[in-house]
Parts: C-alpha cells; structure tokens; sequence
C-alpha cells in the first residue's frame, strides 16, 4: 500500500466518521419532519439542530439565545437571557473514538500508519469546520476553534489507540523505538508502575459497569414512571423516537453517574440539589422520562457503598500474582505493595474525575447550570477507598499466598521424612532378620 492509497482509505474513513455521526440524529429528525410537521417546516432546521447536537457530543459548547415570547411559553428561569449548553452527551463522543479507532486499527497494518493518521485527523478537522459553518444560526452558536479542536482531538485519540494496537501485535519496528524509551527505568519500578496502570484502569472500567448495570436496573424498576413521563409530553411516535434518541446519546453520561453515586458523592441535577446513597434532595428538574428512574432516599443506599470496596478488593487479589515476589514475605515486599495499592488507587481516581468532568455540565437556564459529578469529590473518595482496598487487597493475598507455600513445603518436608514409628517399624525387621541370620550360622554343621 503506497502513501496515496493510505491517505484515499484514511479519509474515506474519516468522512464515515463524520457523516454516521451527523446521520444519526439528522435520520430520527427528518423522519419527525416528514412524519409529525407534514414537511411544513424549513428542513434547514433540522440539519441545523442535527449538527449541533453531534458537536454538543463531541465537547462543544452552544450559545443558546431565546426570544422572550418563546422563553416565556417554555416556563424556564431565565431563558430570556442568552445561556451555555456545555453538557455533552458522550454517546457520540465515545463513536467519534471508536471509529477512530478502527481506521487506526487498519493504519497499523500499512507502511505509513504516521501519515495516515495525520491525514486522518486533518479531514476531520476540515469536515468539522464545514459542519460548524452550516449551522450558524441566530438561536445556536458554537466556538469555532471548539469545533476544529476538539471533535479532530478525539478521532485522533482513537486512531492513536488503535494504530497502537496494531503495532505493538504485529512488532512493529516503530513501536519497539517506542518501549525502548522505558528502558531507563529499572525492572521493580516497571513493574509496579505497569501493576497500577493496568489495575486503577480496570478498576475504573469496572465502576462504569457496574453503573451502567444500575442504570439498567432502575429503569427497569421505575419502568411505569418513565412510561407516563413519555404520555406526559404527548410528543407522538416520531417525537417520542427522537427523545428516545437523544436519551440514548447521554446513557454513558447516566453510567458515570451512577458511578459517582456508587462511590459516595452522588451527583447534582441544579444548583442546591444532591442525589447520594446518603440523601436525595431535587427541586425541579426537566421532563425527560429517563429522569423518571432517579434513586430514591432508603436503607439500601447505605449498602451499595460497599460495591467500591468489593471490587478494589477483587482487582488487587486477582493481580497480586503479576508482582512475581519470591522468597518469604518481608516488609520490602508489603511496601512494594502497599506503593502498587496506592498508585492503582491514583490512577482509578484521576480516570473516574475525568469521567466525571466530562459527563456534566450546563443543561440549561438558571439552577441547570450545574448537573453531574463534583470531580473533585469523587477523586477524593475514589482516592481513599481504591487506595486502601486496592493496598489491603494486594498483602492479604500475599500473606494468604505465603500461607499456602509454608503448608505446602510441611506437608513435603512430612512426605520425605520418615515419622520416628514409622522408623522403628522399618527397623524392627531389619533387626531380626540379622538375629535370624545369626542363629543359622551358629546351627550349620563344622
């Protein structure tokens, strides 16, 4: 494959980007055109509101400015004066990523992966810029240098990871002068620094599923709230599709969340408000029927607390093994440890604060400025509980290992010595047999 054929194949791929991102709202959105307005309406519109919608997932903001007749007619406070939208439904952010990653995934396997990916990235960069451009409109404004910088940044984070991968399988020469870097560090500090990494990402990977688990659960519980929320707004089948839609774009949004609420801090849907396993306090908030399965206030708030220190628990033990520590355990090895602890309960916090930095943001008007995870919060408690379990963790299994060993060597040390009766038993034969021996020497014939 020559330089020309890889760029041609990284920007088909990166116009696939950004078109299946576009589509998707655009498709729901025009068959609401055709279906609920009779094709009455400008479609102009509903491109407008498709494109920004698909930036607003890729980490732009929007300026969003209402006439007073409308805001009035809405009932929201203060939707007269201009506000921000800056919360991003991180749906289409984490396609944006995929996709990206699975055109790196076919540039690893090419001769110039380097200038694919650039060519890849800038595409997508002058594709967003068009985007930006078409949906200039008096109602939604974005920042232009949001829209050129962010939306390339994260098809390039993608293509980054998946010509990575691809490297590393097939040992690539690139990425073997990569690795060589670490080669300064020495083998215990690259192996607990490998140690934390691995297990603080799994960690955090786990707390997002286990949210996303409860997500599930509690729509399924709360499934009759949701339902009259949907009857409430009578928005027909193509409205409802639509608002289905976009409910579906925040889900990785609602799993961070409940990420938080696992952890202790919970998150905040206005200004004032709090939802935690210790405490539900919400004034009013948007209709939108997936609000309809919010966790109430009861006892078992208090016992989902436990299910960060479970899995702290279960990662460590389960990569105990990859410290490789021989001999008897000493306080040298439990420091080791208790460092491996500590820097995987770092780097589940930084990652799960990230999440939670990114997952909220402005709604809307007034007390809807603030919605989503307190970062700061859950580092902190992210922090202490995977820093303490994740350490407690790693030396129990160590003692429990070094239990196992010590039984393991009596029980051989057992094996192979003889026990004294056993010894005696043995003897005793031996013994007369010699006695016997004796005797018919003594009684043969001279």
């Amino acid at each position: 494959m020559n330089r020309p054929t890889t760029a041609v194949l990284a920007a088909l791929d990166a116009l696939l980007c950004v078109a299946i991102g576009v589509g998707i709202p655009l498709v729901m959105l025009t068959i609401l055109w055709a279906a609920q307005f009779d094709l009455a309406v400008d479609w102009t519109a509903f491109w407008r509101a498709s494109t920004d919608f698909w930036m607003l997932g890729n980490g732009v903001d929007l300026l969003i400015t209402i006439d007073p007749q409308t805001a009035a007619q809405l009932g929201l406070e203060q939707a007269a004066v201009p506000f921000v939208i800056g919360i991003a439904p991180l749906g289409f952010a984490l396609l944006t990523v995929v996709l990206g990653r699975r055109s790196g995934l076919r540039l690893g396997q090419s001769p110039y992966p380097v200038f694919g990916a650039v060519v890849g990235v800038v595409t997508v960069l002058v594709l967003a810029a068009l985007v930006w451009q078409s949906a200039q409109s008096t109602t939604a404004a974005a920042p232009f240098w949001q829209a050129i910088v962010f939306v390339p940044a994260l098809y390039a984070l993608g293509a980054v990871a998946g010509a990575w991968s691809t490297l590393v399988r097939l040992q690539s020469p690139l990425a073997e002068r990569l690795l060589r870097v670490t080669d300064v560090l020495s083998d215990e500090v690259r192996s607990l620094t490998a140690l934390a990494l691995r297990g603080g990402a799994i960690i955090a990977t786990a707390m997002v599923a286990v949210g996303g688990l409860v997500v599930a659960l509690l729509l399924v519980i709360h499934y009759s709230t949701v339902v009259s929320l949907y009857e409430s707004l009578q928005s027909g089948i193509a409205g409802g599709a639509a608002l289905t839609l976009g409910q579906i774009a925040f889900m990785p949004n609602l799993a961070v969340w409940a990420a938080s609420w696992l952890l202790g801090p919970g998150f905040a849907l206005g200004t004032g408000s709090s939802i935690s396993p210790l405490g539900t306090q919400v004034g009013l908030i948007p209709s939108l029927p997936v609000f309809g399965a919010l966790p109430q206030s009861s006892v078992l708030g208090y016992a989902a607390l436990i299910v960060p220190v479970v899995i702290g628990l279960v990662v460590s033990a389960a990569l105990r093994s990859r410290l490789n520590e021989p001999g008897e355990f000493s306080l040298r090895q439990a420091g080791r440890m208790l460092g491996a602890g500590v820097g995987m309960g770092i780097v589940a916090a930084a990652i799960l604060a990230l999440l939670a930095a990114v997952s909220g943001g402005e709604l809307g008007p007034g007390r809807l400025a603030d919605v989503g995870p307190n970062p700061g919060a859950v580092f902190v408690w992210a922090l202490v509980i995977f820093a303490v379990t994740s350490s407690i963790g790693l030396i129990a299994n160590g003692l429990r290992r070094r239990g196992s060993a010590d039984t393991s060597a009596s029980a051989s040390a057992s094996a192979t010595t003889p026990s004294p009766a056993k010894a005696r038993a043995t003897e005793e034969p031996t013994t007369q047999a010699r006695a016997n021996g004796s005797q018919e020497k003594a009684t043969e014939p001279r």
